[in-house]
């Protein structure tokens, strides 16, 4: 199949239908990628961390489906992206609706959705970009974890009942 380079990074030549989807997902991709970094440096439950949670939450709505979208047409070369964007997807899902019951869930999920979103993208296109290029094929889904989930289990740890913060230091 042919390639289109588009800013460094070649894309496939499918059609109008995979270029639309594409554009939508690049777009909601980058909504993602800011709104959940902001959500996630937010103070909880203040209505910045609500709002742009909630936008992160339905900008990965639109990452999936454009993503599912982008899957069917090219379905072999984009399987494995879709099994982490639907990973990325249910892990908000079950986060979200944990959120007040378990807060240390909502963090785990969300956490983990983040660093699944990072890790589609470094998958795909980590061999194209400046510096990612340069290491081997398997950092591009491994380091976003490496990074992540010590953040992840910071904030949980953080967002602990006093109680057992309490009997931790002592």
């Amino acid at each position: 199949m042919d390639e289109i380079d588009v800013l460094g990074i070649p894309v496939p030549d499918a059609g109008l239908l995979f270029f639309a989807a594409l554009a939508v997902h690049v777009t909601a991709g980058l909504t993602c990628v800011g709104c959940g970094a902001v959500a996630a440096l937010a103070r909880k439950g203040r209505a910045r961390h609500l709002r742009f949670g909630r936008i992160y939450l339905w900008g990965l709505v639109v990452v999936w489906v454009s993503m599912a979208v982008l899957s069917v047409i090219r379905w072999r070369e984009n399987a494995h992206l879709f099994a982490v964007g639907t990973l990325a997807l249910a892990v908000a899902l079950v986060g979200y609706t944990l959120r007040r019951r378990r807060p240390y869930l909502h963090i785990a999920g969300m956490g983990a959705s983040y660093i699944a979103l990072l890790t589609g993208f470094y998958l795909d296109n980590g061999p194209h970009l400046p510096l990612w290029e340069r290491l081997p094929g398997w950092s591009h889904g491994v380091l976003p974890s490496l990074v992540g989930l010590p953040l992840s289990a910071r904030a949980i740890w953080r967002r602990r009942p006093a109680r057992t913060q309490r009997k931790a230091t002592s």
